[in-house]
């Protein structure tokens, strides 16, 4: 593996990045990293969803059942839900399940009470309240997952008539090539998941896929940690790394942004600077505190945060497809990354040309 030296303004991925010694450790790789990073940093693409679909059906409700309203993602989509439901003229009700098996499957039984016209299933597993999910499917009310499955699109088993969420392939890939670009394709690498979840297992093991893709990109460590446990591990796990790789620890990547949260207190007790190594990058759901430890340069230079309040009127276009007859839009949201230079001091991502699209579609 090639050296690490030391550090100067860095690429457009964002903050200070490593100079190598020599040559870029994978120039293939890295040129491809380069583009792709490029593409995501976009703040201005074109919208690139549903242009057509069935008019507005009237007169319909949901109910949004919700993990837990506490849950950044899941008060995000709800935040679209809402808007998208004014636009089209539909009723919302939110129930909050506060983050417990026993009060998801509560919020869920209340949900099919209200007999609403579709129940979102907002940011946990269906199979958590699976006989509740029977009795709606039994129904005929239309169930649309909001990070329920791993994957995008309808599912059979569950019976969900879509799921919104990014490609976890596509997160992981682009957060590997931001550290290929970033570090002109030498860093030591450290990747923060949590092994008991088995989509955070699953997105690690593809961001190290990508690693593995450049030669000059050592993976120094894997650190697993339960999200659960972040606050109480997470320092003494990051002082232990300090003290044992020192400079060559360069980067790091997490498969949720919290643990550079947790990392902060450990790298400032080191006399780390904030907007200095080890740059992180967060393949999670991008946060508003993400947004603005980027933005502060406070021990986390980009994150890959989802399109929340666009996959909020999603969700409201896909019940509208439900209710028409109407096959699901099949539409997954491009990744994209977020730095300082490309925020603009806000906190959430929220994409051009969406609002407008679902009101054409609409007729709104």
């Amino acid at each position: 593996m090639a050296g690490l030296a030391g550090c100067e303004r860095g690429s457009s991925a964002g903050g200070a990045a490593p100079t190598a010694t020599g040559p870029a450790g994978c120039p293939a790789a890295l040129a491809r990293a380069e583009a792709a990073v490029r593409r995501a940093e976009r703040t201005d693409a074109a919208w690139n969803g549903p242009a057509r679909g069935p008019r507005a059906v009237p007169g319909k409700s949901l109910a949004y059942v919700a993990q837990t309203m506490t849950n950044p993602g899941v008060a995000g989509t709800v935040k679209g839900v809402r808007e998208a439901a004014k636009a089209i003229g539909w009723n919302v009700r939110v129930i909050d399940g506060q983050g417990t098996p026993a009060g998801i499957q509560a919020a869920f039984g209340q949900a099919v009470a209200l007999r609403p016209s579709g129940i979102v299933i907002g940011g946990f597993d269906p199979r958590l309240t699976s006989q509740q999910v029977a009795t709606a499917h039994a129904d005929g009310v239309p169930l649309v997952g909001w990070h329920a499955l791993d994957a995008p699109g309808p599912s059979a088993d569950p019976p969900l008539f879509t799921n919104i969420t990014t490609r976890v392939e596509d997160v992981a890939r682009i957060s590997a090539d931001w550290i290929i670009a970033h570090s002109r394709g030498h860093a030591g690498v450290v990747l923060f998941t949590d092994a008991s979840i088995p989509f955070a297992r699953n997105k690690s093991e593809l961001i190290k896929k990508g690693l593995a893709t450049c030669s000059g990109v050592r993976l120094l460590a894997e650190e697993n940690v339960p999200i659960s446990d972040t606050s109480s591990r997470t320092p003494q796990e990051v002082s232990a790394l300090l003290a044992r790789f020192r400079d060559r620890w360069t980067h790091s990547v997490a498969v949720n942004d919290v643990y550079f949260a947790d990392a902060a207190p450990a790298l400032r007790a080191a006399r780390r600077k904030g907007a200095g190594a080890p740059f992180a990058i967060g393949a999670g759901d991008g946060d508003p505190s993400a947004f603005q430890r980027v933005n502060g340069g406070q021990f986390q230079t980009a994150t890959v945060p989802e399109a929340l309040t666009e996959q909020g009127w999603q969700i409201v276009d896909e019940f509208n497809r439900a209710f028409a007859g109407a096959p699901a839009s099949g539409y997954v949201a491009p990744v994209h990354i977020a730095t300082s230079a490309n925020s603009a001091g806000v906190t959430s991502w929220d994409p051009p040309g969406y609002r407008a699209a679902y009101r054409r579609i609409w007729g709104r």
